[in-house]
């Protein structure tokens, strides 16, 4: 959106249900009545509805259900995530856009927003169901002052954020669980899944992409087979539609506070909020690990770095650092 229509966004909103005049706008904001018209029919293009009677002025009557900058922004409490915002109707991943942005050089806390994906990324290579206009697809680009032994911390962080996201906007914290490493589940179907990609400079870490979708408003029904009979969203948990706004404002500032934490004190300094939505321990899992080996046992909890713990069925305890976990059947 350009400066001219978002100034007159501001004094629409500013004005609430009085209607604001041609005239008195074109006043206020230094320009002809008839840019004043372009701004408004540009706005009506991005989905505002915006009243205009004869001698009565404009009004501003509607919203689009769009994660439009100038939508969050107003609203957001964070203090650097968010504050560069870019949104797209639609990428091949937002990952992928970050990464190229990060190696631009776009700075700590930038975020892009796609209303829909169409070759969405998850872990291991996976593909993330990402139907338009429903959910929340973000990805944020991340410069800590850290090495790469300590980046795991983060995924932990976010796992911990978009946790507490869920679990404010639903008001049952009971609900929510985190299958480790970093899934979260709605009473046991993933309703969240978040991807973390970094960039190198020796033993530092150059950069991070922290990539977050949230199944926000779309139906189960709606899912491919596949996914429909272990995943969920928050609408249909909730049985009521999700304001996406209100919860990309909510999750930014979730994350913006587990991160700093996570930066400052690592995974210990989560390790308490971690552990109150972490619910596997004594279940009875398979992993799979990077190099494709899989391990069965049963999980005998997280150690101080946020690494699963496991008894395997060699009556070995393993530590598991990365890895893609499955609940065997029976597993109780």
């Amino acid at each position: 959106m350009n400066a001219g229509s978002a100034r007159v966004l501001d004094a629409l909103r500013n004005a609430g249900e009085e209607p604001c005049s041609g005239q008195t706008l074109s006043r206020e904001l230094g320009v002809s009545r008839a840019q004043i018209w372009k701004h408004v029919e540009a706005l009506r293009g991005r989905g505002y509805r915006i009243q205009a009677g004869s001698g009565e002025g404009y009004r501003l009557v509607g919203t689009p259900d769009r994660l439009y900058p100038e939508q969050i922004l107003p609203g957001l409490t964070t203090t650097w995530l968010g504050r560069t915002l870019h949104w797209f109707e639609e990428v091949d991943s937002t990952n992928r856009v970050a990464l190229d942005l990060a190696r631009e050089g776009a700075p700590h806390g930038t975020a892009i927003i796609a209303e829909g994906q169409s070759a969405g990324r998850g872990r291991l290579g996976r593909s993330f169901f990402s139907p338009p206009g429903t959910n929340l697809y973000t990805s944020i680009i991340l410069r800590p002052e850290v090495s790469l032994e300590a980046a795991p911390a983060f995924i932990l962080a976010a796992a911990v954020g978009v946790a507490d996201a869920v679990a404010a906007t639903l008001r049952d914290p009971s609900a929510v669980e985190i299958k480790w490493p970093n899934d979260v589940l709605l009473d046991g179907l993933k309703t969240s899944g978040i991807l973390v990609e970094l960039g190198a400079e020796a033993t530092r870490v150059s950069h991070l992409v922290l990539g977050i979708g949230v199944n926000l408003n779309v139906e189960r029904e709606s899912f491919p087979s596949e996914f429909r009979s272990r995943a969920t969203s928050l609408a249909s948990h909730a049985g009521r539609g999700i304001d996406r706004i209100d919860f990309t404002r909510r999750l930014f500032a979730c994350l913006e506070e587990t991160l700093d934490v996570g930066e400052k004190s690592g995974f210990e300094g989560l390790r308490p909020r971690f552990e109150a939505y972490f619910r596997m321990v004594g279940r009875r899992v398979s992993v799979l690990a990077v190099d494709e080996q899989e391990t069965e046992g049963r999980v005998k909890g997280i150690d101080h770095v946020g690494a699963l713990l496991l008894v395997a069925d060699d009556g070995e305890t393993r530590r598991m650092l990365a890895g893609d976990v499955t609940l065997c059947r029976n597993s109780a």
